[in-house]
């Protein structure tokens, strides 16, 4: 049951920590320590924050700015 239970949330998670972690540098398992304390101690607002940041991973295709390629000096 409880295999099971982590087995859903693995599969259906955001991937919020792991965009994160791979940004910084550091663990997962830091990550979401780090929001599991934050969430103790400022009382579940950081849980606001991450599904914030969820919504902007799963629609990140909308907010991509297209950058110009720069042409070089021989292709002009």
């Amino acid at each position: 049951m409880i295999q099971k239970t982590i087995f859903f949330f693995e599969m259906k998670s955001f991937g919020v920590c792991k965009w994160w972690a791979r940004k910084l540098g550091i663990s997962i398992s830091k990550v979401r320590l780090g929001f599991i304390y934050a969430s103790f101690i400022a009382f579940g607002s950081p849980l606001i924050i991450y599904l914030a940041m969820a919504w902007v991973l799963d629609h990140k295709h909308y907010f991509k700015l297209h950058a110009r390629r720069k042409n070089s000096i021989w292709e002009l």
